[in-house]
C-alpha cells in the first residue's frame, strides 16, 4: 500500500464489525445516501496486513473548536490533528480510528485514477500522534470511540485465516 495515500472503507467492513462508534460509512441526505468517509491509513507496528485508519472530515472549525476545548482542559490535544487534503483544511479524526485489512480498502482516486495523497509531513504528524494515541488506549484510556482492540484482534484472526487457507 502506497504511503500517504486515502482510502474508502467499503460496506462489508461496517457489516462484519458493527460498532455504533464508528464514523458513519455514508451520509443519508433527504433519504439518499451521499459520500463516504475518505481515511488516511498506516500500517500496524506488529501485523504488516492490519492498517490503522484515521477519518479525515471537512468540518475544520467544529473540529478546531473541539480541539482548543481540549487544550484548555488538558493542555494538549492529539486526538484531532489537521492537514489541507485537496486543497481544503481538513481535521484527521484520530480519536475515530479504527484497523482495518487491505480486502475492506479501496484507494481514492481522482478522474485519471491516480491516487489521491496526502503531503509526507502531514501523515507523519497524523501517524506520529496517531501511535501515541494508541499507546494510551493500550494502558486503558479511552481515547478511541470505537472499540479498535475488539475489530484488531477479529482482523489477527482474519489475517491467520487467510494465511492457513494460503499454504
Amino acid at each position: 500500500m502506497p504511503e500517504a495515500q486515502l482510502y474508502f472503507l467499503s460496506d462489508q467492513y461496517y457489516q462484519d464489525f458493527p460498532d455504533d462508534r464508528l464514523m458513519q460509512n455514508k451520509d443519508i441526505i433527504d433519504g439518499v445516501p451521499h459520500s463516504r468517509p475518505c481515511f488516511f491509513a498506516f500500517k500496524d507496528s506488529k501485523t504488516a496486513d492490519i492498517y490503522w485508519i484515521v477519518p479525515i472530515s471537512s468540518k475544520f472549525e467544529k473540529f478546531k473548536r473541539i480541539e482548543q476545548d481540549k487544550i484548555k482542559k488538558y493542555g494538549y490535544c492529539n486526538t484531532i490533528r489537521f492537514g489541507i487534503v485537496l486543497g481544503r483544511n481538513t481535521a484527521f479524526l484520530i480519536q475515530n480510528m479504527c484497523p482495518a485489512t487491505g480486502k475492506y480498502l479501496t484507494a481514492y482516486v481522482d478522474k485519471n485514477n491516480y491516487p489521491i495523497r496526502i503531503d509526507n509531513r502531514v501523515a507523519a504528524d497524523v501517524e506520529k500522534n496517531a501511535r501515541n494515541v494508541l499507546a494510551i488506549a493500550k494502558r486503558g484510556a479511552k481515547v478511541i470511540f470505537p472499540d479498535v482492540f475488539k475489530i484488531y484482534h477479529e482482523l489477527e484472526q482474519q489475517v491467520i485465516q487467510d494465511t492457513r487457507l494460503s499454504l
